[in-house]
């Protein structure tokens, strides 16, 4: 039988400079599955995502980080890309949007550069994760266990290093947040 996630609402935290297919990809996954998902952000109106650095499309944010309710949402997932996790990383709300995932133990995943903005939220020390491989000083030096593999859980957060992970990356997903809190 499929995973199936009617009736869950998922947030997708991400800005200006998300890397497309990390966003949508994922997207797309947990709404096959039969989530409901809102894109949240720094700023209203639409993002700009980027295919490496080149600009692509653009995608309508649904609510914005200071407005959003972290308890009206099942699972949060941070799409990466170079400057989206930095810019969403220097927002007070946004990273007590994210923090607040982590407190009520709800699923959370995270791909390419997404984890930098879990280390300004102070929620990776003990944990064991992936990322980009740039991020590993970053996240060791916040207090995580960096490994390098395809797709890692670590009690319900799900990371990822890169595009070509994708495919691991959303069937983890989607059956983190199936199983629900942590």
């Amino acid at each position: 039988m499929a995973t199936t996630l009617q009736g869950k609402r998922v947030a997708f935290l991400a800005t200006d400079g998300v890397e497309e297919v990390e966003y949508t990809q994922p997207r797309e996954a947990v709404e096959a599955a039969g989530a409901t998902v809102e894109l949240v952000s720094i700023k209203s109106g639409e993002i700009q995502a980027f295919n490496h650095l080149d600009k692509s499309k653009t995608y309508p944010v649904d609510v914005t980080a200071d407005k959003a309710d972290p308890d009206s949402y099942d699972a949060l997932v941070l799409p990466g890309g170079v400057a989206n996790p930095d810019f969403l990383r220097a927002d007070p709300d946004a990273v007590s949007f994210v923090r607040s995932f982590f407190t009520a133990g709800k699923p959370v995943g995270a791909i390419c550069h997404g984890p930098w903005t879990m280390i300004d939220a102070e929620v990776v020390r003990g944990r064991t994760l992936t990322s980009w491989p740039s991020l590993r000083t970053d996240l060791t030096n916040a207090g995580a266990t960096w490994v390098d593999a395809e797709c890692h859980v670590d009690n319900g957060l799900v990371t990822s290093r890169k595009p070509d992970d994708l495919p691991a990356f959303c069937d983890k997903l989607v059956e983190e947040i199936a199983e629900g809190t942590h």
